[in-house]
């Protein structure tokens, strides 16, 4: 007599693959529904973190070298740029002016890198776009995280100028933090306007490097903002850097907390340009396909 064998049910070894699925259901022409999004991007963050990791790599970032010449790179042309206005000012400018040389370039080259690697972020990755379903923003905010990881490196440099320089080392120091996570807002917004703009305007690339310069020179990293004539002033307000810039150098520079206007100038234009970047965007996701 016989009878049927037992079933068991085993639980998975250790060693068993198992692997996670994300599924991603794409929305309907036009602003998608934003809670879901935002909680699809943030569980989507290590696809960001990873391509941020390729396109480091590709850079040499993980080199002795490639770190060198990150940090080489906007020194000399710190040096440069304070040869050229030391000449201009017939040598009128010191130690502290060249720190504010330094700090200045470091964060405008900071914002400038994020808009300038994720411009070509939607229209470079066709093919990832077309076979697979995810988040494009994820696209753009991935050149900010590179752009962020090559600016931590310039802080190694900053500081010994800083101290040769004699600039104070006070508590105020501190507004760093949020001055920085403005930059970061700011520069994720840009990086998606600029990202689907590129979409639409395919010789943006091609403008951006002036548009960039231009920025800079009309940025107060050059020169001092109250150095800024009266009836310029307007184009301090009008640059979405002028006020950050101002503050950041008050802080680094002059020791003191930002006044309240050129901190309210940043706030603004920083989350201004976030919200007009990110609603634009994924506004627009659905249509890059089709046009790329």
């Amino acid at each position: 007599m016989s009878s049927a064998p037992a079933t068991h049910d085993h639980p998975p070894r250790e060693d068993e693959f198992t692997s996670e699925r994300h599924v991603y259901e794409p929305h309907k022409i036009g602003l998608p529904p934003v809670a879901p999004y935002l909680r699809e991007l943030w569980r989507r963050r290590e696809f960001a973190r990873e391509m941020s990791r390729t396109n480091l790599r590709a850079q040499h970032f993980n080199t002795v070298f490639g770190q060198l010449w990150l940090i080489l790179n906007p020194l000399m042309l710190a040096g440069v740029y304070f040869v050229l206005v030391d000449i201009l000012r017939s040598g009128s400018r010191g130690a502290d002016f060249f720190a504010h040389l330094m700090a200045g370039l470091f964060a405008y080259y900071f914002v400038s890198d994020a808009v300038r690697l994720s411009v070509k972020s939607v229209t470079g990755g066709g093919r990832l776009i077309l076979n697979t379903a995810f988040p494009r923003a994820l696209l753009p905010l991935s050149g900010v995280l590179t752009s962020f990881m090559r600016f931590l490196p310039t802080i190694a440099i900053y500081v010994p100028v800083h101290l040769i320089a004699g600039l104070p080392i006070e508590p105020v120091l501190l507004w760093v933090l949020p001055l920085t996570a403005l930059m970061v807002v700011l520069a994720a917004g840009a990086a998606m306007l600029v990202a689907s703009l590129q979409v639409y305007f395919r010789d943006l690339k091609n403008f951006l490097p002036y548009l960039l310069r231009v920025w800079l020179y009309a940025s107060p990293v050059l020169y001092y903002a109250d150095e800024v004539p009266d009836r310029y002033d307007i184009l301090l307000a009008l640059n979405p850097l002028g006020g950050l810039l101002t503050a950041w150098s008050d802080v680094i520079n002059q020791g003191r907390a930002p006044d309240a206007s050129s901190l309210a100038l940043a706030s603004g234009w920083a989350f201004g340009i976030f919200l007009a970047g990110a609603l634009f965007f994924m506004s627009r996701e659905r249509e890059f396909a089709v046009r790329l």
